[in-house]
C-alpha cells in the first residue's frame, strides 16, 4: 500500500488543483469581463448562430492587454480588450475577429476547455509523481525531467486541439457564408498582433506553425470543393 501512496496522494492533488482552477478562472472572468455589444461582430455571430441553429452567440470583452481569444470551461467565449483594440483600429477585420470566435466556439464544442483544466491539473500530479520516482533514481535531476516531459506533452496536446478547433471554425465559416479566407489571413497577421516571433522549436510551442495550420485549411477547401463538384 506504501509504495501506491504517492500515486494516491497525486490523484488527490489533481482533483484539488483542478476544481481550485475552475473557480479561480470562473472569478477572474467574472471580475474582469462585460459582454460585447457591436454591431458589426454581432451581424457575424448573428449568422454563425443560425448555421448552429441557435438563437444568438454570446461574445464577452476580457478586460486585459494581450492580445487573445478564449473559452471558458463552462462553455463562454471571450476575446481580450487587447484584441478587440486591434479591431477597432483597423488591424484586424470584423471577419477576422468573426474567425476567432468561431475558433473558440470550436475549443466549446469539442470539449477541448474543459478538458484542458483536467489535463493541466492531471499532467501536474502526474509530474509530481514522477518527480518523487525520478528522484529516486537521479537525485537532483529527476524533478526537471519530470517538468521537461510535461511540457512536451502538454505542447502535443495542446497543439492536436488547436488544429481541432480551426477545422471547427472552418466548417462554421463556411457554413455561415463568411469563408475560410479571413481565417487564413488572420493567421498570417497573429505572429506579429502577439509578438509570438522567436526561436522557440515548432515542436514545443502550444499553437502549430502558421503555414501548418493553413495547409490544413487548405486541404479542407480542397476537400470541400470536391464533394461540391460531384
Amino acid at each position: 500500500m506504501l509504495k501506491f501512496t504517492p500515486i494516491l496522494l497525486a490523484i488527490l492533488y489533481a482533483l484539488a488543483m483542478y476544481r481550485v482552477s475552475v473557480w479561480r478562472t470562473t472569478r477572474e472572468l467574472d471580475a474582469k469581463s462585460t459582454e460585447l455589444a457591436d454591431p458589426r461582430l454581432k451581424a457575424l455571430t448573428d449568422r454563425m448562430a443560425a448555421a448552429l441553429e441557435l438563437s444568438r452567440i454570446r461574445v464577452n470583452i476580457y478586460e486585459i492587454e494581450p492580445v487573445n481569444g478564449l473559452a471558458a470551461p463552462d462553455g463562454r467565449i471571450f476575446i481580450t480588450r487587447g484584441f478587440y483594440n486591434r479591431y477597432r483600429a483597423g488591424e484586424v477585420s470584423a471577419e477576422e475577429m468573426a474567425s476567432v470566435i468561431a475558433h473558440e466556439l470550436g475549443h466549446v464544442a469539442l470539449g477541448h476547455s474543459r478538458r484542458r483544466m483536467i489535463d493541466f491539473s492531471g499532467q501536474n500530479a502526474i509530474r509530481t509523481a514522477m518527480a518523487m520516482v525520478l528522484g529516486r533514481f537521479l537525485p537532483g535531476i529527476g524533478p526537471y525531467l519530470a517538468t521537461a516531459a510535461m511540457k512536451l506533452l502538454a505542447a502535443r496536446l495542446s497543439r492536436g486541439d488547436e488544429y481541432e478547433a480551426d477545422a471547427y471554425a472552418a466548417a462554421l465559416l463556411h457554413k455561415s457564408g463568411i469563408g475560410v479566407a479571413p481565417q487564413k489571413t488572420l493567421f498570417t497577421k497573429l505572429e506579429a498582433l502577439t509578438n509570438a516571433r522567436g526561436t522557440v522549436p515548432a515542436w514545443l510551442m502550444s499553437h502549430p506553425k502558421t503555414e501548418e495550420r493553413i495547409a490544413a485549411l487548405e486541404k479542407l477547401e480542397a476537400r470541400w470543393a470536391a464533394v461540391g463538384r460531384r
